[in-house]
């Protein structure tokens, strides 16, 4: 592995034998941390958002599971 620090990025080299599903797990979370670097929401907001989210999805999927 090796990893390189440029002026505008930091550059990961793996080996491609790499597992690509633990490596996927890897930039998933990666990809989170950059979205959400600059957020001001307290953990009491963004698990009052994604309950209101899942309850809203329930809403409009319910019928598709109980008949």
């Amino acid at each position: 592995m090796l990893i390189e620090r440029t002026s505008k990025e930091v550059i990961i080299r793996l080996p491609a034998s790499v597992d690509t599903t633990g490596l996927q797990r890897l930039v998933d979370y990666l990809t989170y941390k950059e979205a959400t670097m600059n957020s001001k929401a307290t953990q009491k907001q963004v698990d009052k958002l994604a309950s209101d989210v899942k309850k809203g999805w329930w809403k409009k999927n319910r019928k598709r599971f109980i008949k």
